[in-house]
C-alpha cells in the first residue's frame, strides 16, 4: 500500500508543479522537463484548471529566451538579476551543476524549490523584469558560469552577476549609485 501512496503522490506533485509552472507563464516544453508530463497533459491542465479561474495568465510559444545581454541591459535588470541570483544562491540551486533526468524525482524537487525562489523574487521585486523563464535561463547561465557568474562587490560585499567576458567593474548597482551621488555632492 505505501508504495501505491508514494506514486499517487508524486503524480499529484508533478500536477502541483505544473499548475505553478503554468501560472508563472512557463512554456509547454519547460513544465515537461522538470514535471515529466506530457505536452498533451499540460495542455488539458491549462484549459482544465487555469483558464476558467485565472483568465489573466497566458500561454507563451515558441523557443525560450536565450540572450545572455538581457540580464545585464540596464541598472533595473541588473539589479533584479542580482536578487535572484542571491536567493538562488541562498537556497542552494547554485550548488548543484547536474541536471536531473526529466521528470525524475530529483527534477520534481528542484522544480518545486525553483518555483519557490520565483515566488520569493516576485514578493521583493515591482516592477518584474525577469519572467520565469528569463529565471530558468539566468540560473543555467549561473550554473555553468561561461557566460554569467555570481562575484562579490568590494563596496558592501553583496552578491552580484558580472558578465565573465567583460571588463570586471568594482562595484555593484547601488554601490556605484552611492559613489555618483557623492561625486554630485563634491562637486
Amino acid at each position: 500500500m505505501k508504495e501505491i501512496e508514494d506514486r499517487y503522490t508524486k503524480d499529484r506533485e508533478r500536477i502541483d508543479l505544473a499548475l505553478r509552472m503554468i501560472h508563472h507563464e512557463a512554456r509547454t516544453t519547460t513544465i515537461r522537463h522538470w514535471t515529466g508530463l506530457t505536452d498533451d497533459r499540460i495542455r488539458k491542465l491549462y484549459h482544465t484548471y487555469v483558464v476558467a479561474v485565472t483568465p489573466g495568465v497566458r500561454r507563451h510559444r515558441g523557443k525560450s529566451p536565450t540572450q545572455t545581454a538581457f540580464f545585464l541591459k540596464n541598472a533595473a535588470h541588473r539589479r533584479q538579476t542580482a536578487t535572484l541570483a542571491g536567493l538562488f544562491a541562498l537556497l542552494g540551486l547554485l550548488q548543484t551543476t547536474e541536471s536531473a533526468p526529466v521528470g525524475s524525482v530529483a527534477a520534481l524537487e528542484r522544480g518545486i524549490l525553483l518555483c519557490r525562489t520565483y515566488e520569493t523574487y516576485l514578493a521583493l521585486q515591482n516592477p518584474i523584469h525577469l519572467s520565469f523563464e528569463h529565471a530558468l535561463r539566468l540560473l543555467s547561465l549561473l550554473q555553468r558560469r561561461s557566460e554569467l557568474k555570481p562575484d562579490t562587490c568590494r563596496g558592501c560585499q553583496s552578491l552580484r552577476v558580472i558578465d565573465v567576458l567583460s571588463a570586471r567593474v568594482a562595484h555593484c548597482e547601488w554601490c556605484g549609485e552611492h559613489a555618483r551621488d557623492q561625486l554630485l555632492k563634491a562637486s
